[in-house]
């Protein structure tokens, strides 16, 4: 939940899975969490919000990226390599959130340089539970750049 202090962020979430989306969208209402969450469905169409290409044209840069792995396209770790090898993106913070616990992934994922990895829990109030730490900690603890371009 943002506090007063805290200024709302341009959330995107790279995610397939409607009833993952639903669960994200459910938790970001359910924690009266201020942040706008932008939604792509395919690592294609998340490249094309990065860069503000085709139907994305003049979307806002993110402040905070979730990212599922296992995506048609382009999968997440292909679109985790493309953000963190291109100066004007690597700056955002990208959070996988994904459903492998497979330590293949999540080795890989840090070696691409993810700022964190999130199981996700298929409980849907640990779910919540954990998009709500997510926001907690990169809308209220930490400090993230803002419009580095």
């Amino acid at each position: 939940m943002t506090t007063p202090a805290a200024t709302p962020i341009n959330v995107l979430l790279v995610e397939d899975d409607p009833g993952d989306e639903l669960m994200t969208r459910e938790a970001f209402e359910d924690n009266k969490i201020g942040n706008t969450l932008h939604v792509v469905r395919d690592g294609e169409e998340a490249l094309d919000f990065l860069y503000q290409r085709e139907q994305h044209a003049g979307a806002p840069r993110p402040d905070l990226i979730l990212l599922d792995l296992n995506l048609p396209k382009y999968d997440g770790r292909q679109v985790l390599e493309q953000i963190k090898s291109d100066a004007e993106l690597s700056l955002i913070p990208v959070v996988v959130l994904t459903t492998s616990a497979a330590e293949e992934d999540i080795l890989r994922s840090y070696r691409l340089h993810a700022n964190a990895y999130v199981t996700k829990p298929v409980d849907l109030d640990q779910f919540i539970a954990a998009v709500r730490q997510i926001d907690d900690f990169f809308v209220q603890v930490v400090k993230l750049p803002r419009n580095a371009r």
